[in-house]
């Protein structure tokens, strides 16, 4: 499968990048080792997790880390992988925190789960909005020069922070953010493109948006207001299911029954189709799941497709 450079860096990756968070949640460990298996197996080598996960689980987090290196550890693949993990949430022992003490720490931590002796790409995964960009940012450099870390990137930095970060590492010769993880879809599109599309081309940064598929929903599974009290995700994306979610499914099933798809399919290759994005973040449980991730990188909507996915998601 044909690669992609994230940029500022020698990483290469296949478009689609794996979310970690089901692993030590929905899957247990030997079902999370088939799914990876089954990702690797079609050609794709980008995982994303978070030293959080799955604090739900036990209130810590950890498990998907620990999950991802032992599955690391047997396969004898992590020269081949590209590991990606996050620092800064909050878990029912600590606050958000992106202070050099925690970040440093974390770090450690998180080495250890993973098994590995460095990080491809390490997370700001949420800002606690005290800790001043300069202090984090030289966590950062501490790291790098250890070789612990090799690149760094945002998620759930507002605009503001993201612009003190780059005149902060600009000024003072820090580690610049690479990559940009935000919150994007068909049916969460403002926030991206009104805030952050400017300052991702200004700086030159990747996109792996995450909730790619507005947590199942276009999926194109719920269609019923009873539908969204049968899952336990249903609550938080009942939202969407107002007339413009309807709208976009309708045009959802449209486009996937053309060109003989699963909606998924769809919804993941009108991301892949932007050029500011790089690789969303995919989640799955099953091969049947998988699959229908698989496709979309072979999917070329045509601008027919593309212009009524804009229009019925502005």
């Amino acid at each position: 499968m044909k690669k992609i450079e994230i940029q500022h860096t020698d990483l290469q990756i296949a478009p689609l990048n794996f979310g970690g968070n089901v692993f030590g949640w929905t899957l247990d460990e030997p079902q999370s080792f088939e799914i990876l298996d089954q990702f690797v197996g079609a050609g794709f080598n980008f995982i994303d997790t978070a030293d959080t996960y799955s604090w739900w689980v036990n209130g810590i987090g950890g498990q998907s880390e620990e999950i991802i290196g032992k599955w690391l550890k047997s396969r004898g693949n992590r020269q081949d992988m590209v590991i990606a993990t996050k620092v800064g949430s909050e878990t029912q022992e600590h606050g958000y925190d992106i202070s050099k003490k925690h970040i440093l720490k974390s770090a450690d931590d998180s080495l250890r789960r993973l098994g590995v002796d460095h990080i491809d790409l390490y997370y700001t995964h949420f800002d606690d909005k005290v800790t001043p960009v300069e202090e984090t940012l030289s966590a950062y450099d501490e790291l790098i020069k250890a070789g612990k870390v090799r690149y760094i990137a945002a998620s759930n930095l507002s605009p503001t922070r993201l612009i003190e970060s780059f005149d902060a590492a600009e000024k003072n010769g820090l580690p610049k953010y690479v990559a940009l993880q935000p919150h994007y879809n068909l049916v969460e599109r403002s926030g991206f493109e009104a805030d952050y599309a400017p300052l991702v081309e200004k700086y030159g940064l990747s996109v792996f948006p995450y909730w790619s598929l507005a947590a199942g929903f276009l999926t194109g599974k719920y269609r019923t207001e009873a539908d969204f009290d049968n899952t336990t995700r249903g609550g938080g994306i009942k939202k969407y299911f107002d007339n413009k979610g309807k709208a976009v499914l309708k045009a959802l099933d449209s486009i996937a029954d053309k060109h003989g798809v699963q909606q998924a399919t769809v919804a993941l290759a009108w991301l892949l189709a932007k050029p500011l994005i790089t690789a969303p973040i995919v989640s799955a449980t099953s091969a049947s799941q998988l699959e229908t991730l698989f496709a979309a990188p072979t999917l070329k909507l045509d601008t027919e497709d593309i212009q009524l996915l804009n229009e019925v998601s502005k």
